[in-house]
């Protein structure tokens, strides 16, 4: 199932991307008078195995005009995070090999934590300003892990079980910032540095999350194109690692690196940072595409 979240009046709003097209939930579940149906990506996520059954059998209940009025023009939306609400937003560094490799740093002996806040949370096809503060902003795509259920010193073994689904993240990186001090923070989360989307694809359509090819096109140019394959340490390794260390809850997000390709791994005399006009995709095989467009900062305040 793909599931993403647009705004409608001006609320987040959870939709499911068919063959037929997007189906608006609140929308559908109005037109058969069902008000109990889940309609926050993040609220879904925490009723679990059962509110995805809710949703399953809103769809089925649906006659032919009630659907059709359900049905959303995917050129019209506005798309949201594809989750919400996290209450972590957990990022990995230096994950793969390859890029550990490019940046001529060690291979790490254990996961490297840093974080995110909401604040940075923005979805497909969102601007992004560049702000004043950084003259070297990077992309990094990464493949995103959405926590399904309280998860709290769980084994490597069982750690899948704890997911809900998996989505695209691009952890935007003002390289500058980030190398102010020994803590990366600053350089990392600043206003839309976190886009997530399009959709969150839950996990029995992912079946192995440890060889997906992951890509970054930069205004139609490949820089990044690996595969998860390459990560130091693969997804039930990082669940496991981070439960060990915080409880995990249903909606928080973990970013699991980025692998080689970044502007920071090239030479320096060819490192060329994004400017305003960029547009940059990344894209997670079988989760989809999320493409961010970058903006002058034009503001001189709120």
């Amino acid at each position: 199932m793909k599931l993403l979240t647009f705004y409608r009046n001006d609320e987040p709003t959870l939709g499911i991307k068919t063959k037929i097209g997007i189906i608006d939930i609140a929308q559908a579940a109005t037109n058969i008078n069902k008000r109990h149906i889940p309609t926050d990506i993040t609220d879904l996520i925490t009723l679990g195995d059962s509110g995805l059954k809710q949703i399953d059998e809103l769809i089925k209940t649906l006659g032919e005009e009630q659907l059709n009025t359900a049905i959303v023009d995917e050129s019209t939306i506005t798309y949201a995070p594809a989750v919400t609400r996290p209450s972590k937003i957990i990022c990995i560094g230096l994950n793969y090999r390859k890029h550990a490799d490019e940046t001529k740093l060690p291979h790490p002996e254990e996961p490297v934590l840093f974080s995110k806040f909401p604040n940075a949370l923005v979805g497909h096809f969102s601007e992004v300003v560049i702000p004043r503060t950084t003259e070297r902003l990077d992309y990094e795509v990464e493949l995103c892990i959405v926590i399904g259920k309280r998860a709290k010193n769980v084994s490597e073994s069982a750690a899948l079980d704890y997911v809900f689904g998996y989505c695209t993240a691009n952890d935007l990186s003002a390289r500058d910032l980030q190398k102010r001090s020994s803590q990366w923070l600053l350089g990392k989360t600043a206003d839309g540095f976190a886009p997530v989307g399009p959709s969150v694809v839950t996990k029995d359509d992912v079946p192995n999350p440890n060889a997906l090819r992951l890509t970054t096109t930069v205004n139609g140019n490949v820089y990044q194109d690996s595969n998860t394959a390459d990560m130091i340490f693969n997804c039930e390794q990082l669940i496991s690692y981070v439960s060990h260390h915080m409880t995990l809850e249903p909606g928080d997000i973990i970013l699991t690196g980025t692998p080689e390709g970044v502007i920071i791994g090239r030479p320096k005399e060819e490192r060329h940072y994004l400017q305003p006009g960029d547009v940059v995709t990344v894209e997670v095989e079988g989760l989809g595409a999320l493409t961010t467009k970058f903006i002058a900062d034009e503001k001189t305040n709120i």
